[in-house]
């Protein structure tokens, strides 16, 4: 098996959040997960002994906690590949939005207070199948996605992600977050699915 490399960090600086607040998440937390997901994959390519059993095996576990950290992993680049310009919206993208949700401005609250009320990521998909827009929460990085989606957009909602320049302020963070996306790299993103009618 192929082994993961972590992507490069799009960009140097944000607006309202710090260089120290990206540098330990990207650096740390990020790259902690594509090694993790390194070590498991080697561990996996032992195979196992015998015949797995689903209360407890060293191969179930590997499974689970693989699926954790490549989570992790896909996620954060999603996460750190939407930052990086100054939040404009593109027009296009309101299109867009106003189709799926009503409106840009309906979407943007109802993801607002996904932020608010997740205890680890917001996260609007793509639902391949249905060929729809949705917004989601997750809990943590193996809970809540589902099946056959593509993130589109991701909000890291851990705190890790915002305590160093926010402390318990998550709602001044969610703003920061929201001045700097990358609209460009988002609408990239979905005319990479499809084209749109």
């Amino acid at each position: 098996m192929e082994k993961l490399e972590a992507i490069e960090l799009p960009y140097k600086k944000l607006k309202g959040i710090s260089h120290d607040q990206i540098a330990e998440h990207f650096e740390v937390l990020y790259k902690g997960y594509v090694g993790k997901v390194n070590a498991i994959r080697k561990d996996l390519e032992d195979g196992f002994k015998g015949m797995p059993n689903a209360t407890y095996d060293k191969y179930r576990e590997l499974k689970l906690e693989e699926s954790f950290a490549l989570n992790g992993v896909k996620l954060h680049e999603a996460y750190f590949m939407g930052l990086g310009r100054d939040g404009s919206v593109p027009d296009e993208i309101r299109k867009i939005f106003a189709r799926a949700f009503g409106s840009f401005e309906n979407w943007q609250e109802r993801f607002y207070g996904l932020g608010m009320a997740s205890r680890g990521w917001a996260v609007l998909y793509y639902d391949l199948d249905e060929k729809q827009l949705y917004n989601g929460l997750g809990d943590w990085h193996s809970h809540g996605g589902v099946w056959n989606a593509k993130p589109i957009l991701v909000l890291d909602v851990y705190e890790h992600a915002y305590f160093m320049d926010f402390g318990t302020k998550r709602k001044n963070y969610i703003d920061a977050w929201f001045n700097n996306l990358n609209w460009d790299y988002i609408l990239e993103e979905l005319k990479n699915i499809k084209k749109w009618p």
